[in-house]
């Protein structure tokens, strides 16, 4: 089975740098390795789309709003998501959580709003330094889990990803052990397993995310329990993650 692969473009690249971005990874994308997912920001998915169309890159939202239309302004719904060909969206990562205050509870909400308009949610969860400094991980881990998958039925998680970002290895050059992610990877499937069942606990896709790059990709993504990896600052470079697309082990 192929890893899915999570690109995470952030507050950056305007809509023509995505243009020459995405013209040269779809033309350099083999997709014998892996599943690729782009997410742009919300003004390059326009050009993202055109693209991308008839191609095998997918392509992802950052955020979405938890209604379902209305007066939000500055929110964009998830049916404008799928109206431009948005298939998947990422949800409660940790810079919305910390720097925006989305708690758990909304982050619930958006889920199920996604889901409801047909889009594949990649739900972020990790711990901080400090609750990794006082023993907190797997508490942490499973509190934001049973919150975010609160109310959801089995089915649903077929459409649900789960990835595991600690927040002390977001953009800090540091790295979880494979020991550490492994580790995770068990409690995430726990938590599935205790709440749904042992099918959907094998079933639910389980990604990496934090500080991955050309030399620790290989062995973080091929972790026992591990299906993929969410990609920040690396995949900025066309380069260097067209070659990890296509040469994933």
């Amino acid at each position: 089975m192929k890893k899915l692969i999570v690109a995470n473009f952030k507050m950056n690249q305007n809509p023509s740098e995505t243009k020459q971005y995405l013209t040269k990874f779809v033309a350099g994308f083999n997709g014998n390795r892996a599943d690729v997912v782009i997410c742009p920001s919300f003004v390059s998915l326009p050009v993202a789309t055109f693209l991308a169309s008839g191609s095998l890159v997918r392509l992802g939202a950052q955020n979405v709003c938890d209604e379902e239309e209305g007066s939000y302004t500055g929110e964009v719904s998830a049916q404008m998501l799928k109206d431009l060909g948005v298939e998947y969206v990422i949800i409660g990562h940790s810079d919305r959580r910390n720097k925006f205050k989305e708690s758990d509870r909304l982050i619930n909400k958006k889920i199920k709003t996604a889901l409801k308009n047909g889009l594949k949610c990649i739900v972020c969860v990790g711990e901080s330094l400090a609750d990794r400094n006082t023993g907190k991980t797997f508490d942490v881990i499973r509190h934001q889990i049973e919150e975010c998958v609160k109310g959801l039925y089995e089915n649903e998680l077929e459409s649900v990803i789960i990835a595991y970002e600690p927040i002390w290895a977001i953009g800090t050059g540091q790295n979880a052990s494979v020991r550490d992610v492994e580790n995770a990877a068990k409690v995430i499937r726990k938590v599935i397993y205790e709440s749904y069942s042992e099918k959907a606990s094998r079933d639910i896709q389980v990604l990496y995310g934090g500080s991955l790059n050309e030399k620790n990709v290989g062995a973080l993504l091929n972790c026992s329990g591990i299906d993929g990896g969410l990609f920040g600052k690396i995949s900025l470079n066309v380069n260097q993650f067209l070659d990890i697309a296509n040469n994933l082990k």
